[in-house]
């Protein structure tokens, strides 16, 4: 393709990727995914010849549109771009590009902003359930400007709070798609969880880790990463989700006591580097994990007391706070979070053929 496709360039949580409307891509995944390749560069571990900031965080995809749902004002396709592999996968979501889809909806004139502000209904096509996103429109236009703040941004944004209602087993058809708060694998106890992210939780300990480590020291940790992938491959089956030999679900996440005053620490593999920081429905995942009796992720974990429970996720460059509403027969509720999004440019992007 020659001619320029219409493209914003947007910073969501702590990702970054290109929101696409979907009529401005072609209908046909094998022609779309082709096109992605070329927007970000890929395969190339530099992402020399595209947009793509040579992390999984950074080469991502939004496709909206409007929606036909009675339940949402616009339809969110996630699209994972790998860097170094000729792939686009659509195997999970992601939370944090979900924080751009509000503000993006409202610019492009699929939902009506308010004075101050605009609630966007988005049905997240990967799993097939709804987030609401409050977008700050003073005025009726979108405000990037605020003082909320996030732990991997720097400075501060206005507000994007996100409240995600029936994601439990959204990917893995239940919650704990084994039935087991805590299964065995490769003799090391884990929990396989789906609460709109499917994970992996495990000890760091019994990875032989601390949990402390850097990103970098995992990364470089060999030994580590293949103990990590035997688990994962194995787990992809039990947790309804096939061969993963290919895909980028599920994570893996080690946990360990807090060190910084929150719930607990973790260390997450997405899945073969190691994250930055946590996802946001990965970090509601671990979250859930830490608060049923007997797993991994209760046994290092400071969980408080009453129904509303409010726990501070640690990660390698600070924390992610999930609040978790449980009735009083244990039941879990809608799972909110606090995120920001920022237009960085709106233009045309080039995906020449070679």
């Amino acid at each position: 393709m020659s001619d320029g496709i219409r493209c914003m360039w947007m910073r969501g949580g702590t990702s970054k990727g290109g929101y696409f409307l979907a009529e401005d891509l072609p209908a046909d995944t094998s022609a779309r995914d082709r096109i992605l390749l070329r927007v970000m560069g890929s395969p190339d571990e530099r992402q020399i010849d595209g947009l793509g900031g040579a992390d999984p965080l950074t080469s991502k995809v939004a496709v909206v549109k409007r929606s036909e749902r009675d339940d949402a004002d616009v339809d969110y396709l996630f699209l994972q771009v790998f860097v170094d592999q000729a792939i686009v996968t659509d195997a999970q979501n992601c939370g944090n590009i979900l924080a751009g889809v509000g503000p993006f909806a409202i610019e492009r004139g699929l939902v009506t902003a308010q004075d101050g502000e605009t609630d966007v209904r988005i049905f997240m096509e990967n799993t097939g359930q709804i987030a609401i996103a409050r977008v700050a429109t003073p005025n009726g236009k979108v405000s990037y400007v605020g003082d909320a703040r996030i732990d991997g941004v720097p400075g501060n944004s206005a507000p994007v709070p996100i409240t995600f209602a029936d994601t439990a087993g959204s990917s893995c058809g239940a919650l704990l798609p084994t039935g087991n708060t805590v299964d065995v694998i490769d003799g090391v106890e884990v929990t396989l969880i789906d609460n709109g992210m499917p994970v992996v939780v495990l000890r760091a300990s019994d990875m032989g880790i601390k949990g402390t480590e850097t990103r970098e020291e995992l990364e470089a940790n060999e030994e580590l990463r293949a103990k990590l992938e035997s688990i994962r491959l194995q787990a992809g089956p039990l947790m309804n989700l096939g061969d993963v030999s290919e895909k980028s679900v599920p994570k893996m996440s080690m946990v360990s006591a807090a060190t910084n005053g929150g719930a607990l620490s973790t260390r997450t593999f997405i899945p073969h580097r190691c994250h930055a920081s946590i996802g946001v429905l990965g970090a509601v995942s671990v979250a859930t994990a830490a608060v049923l009796p007997g797993s991994p992720a209760a046994e290092v974990a400071s969980v408080p007391v009453g129904n509303r429970k409010s726990l501070a996720v640690e990660h390698p460059i600070g924390e992610m706070t999930v609040i978790l509403d449980i009735d009083e027969a244990g039941n879990l509720g809608p799972a909110a979070l606090l995120r920001t999004a920022r237009k960085l440019f709106d233009g045309e992007v080039f995906a020449h053929n070679n």
